[in-house]
């Protein structure tokens, strides 16, 4: 299962503890992963000091704002 934030959408990582975003303070929600968005080759993914899974390297082109 994935948690995410229902407000900005945020992906937390497994191994955080928390009953609502550690950024915004939203609704934490939690759906299956999908496999093919998780590629095992990848490695393990970035996590910040909030707990929140950072976007991989590729992914970064700018200033990440909420959706």
């Amino acid at each position: 299962m994935e948690r995410f934030c229902a407000n900005c959408h945020a992906v937390l990582a497994e191994e955080t503890q928390a009953d609502w975003c550690p950024a915004c303070g939203g609704a934490i929600l939690e759906r299956a992963s999908d496999p093919a968005l998780h590629p095992t080759a990848a490695g393990k993914p970035e996590v910040d000091h909030r707990g929140i899974v950072l976007p991989r390297r590729h992914a970064l082109g700018g200033i990440i704002t909420p959706q």
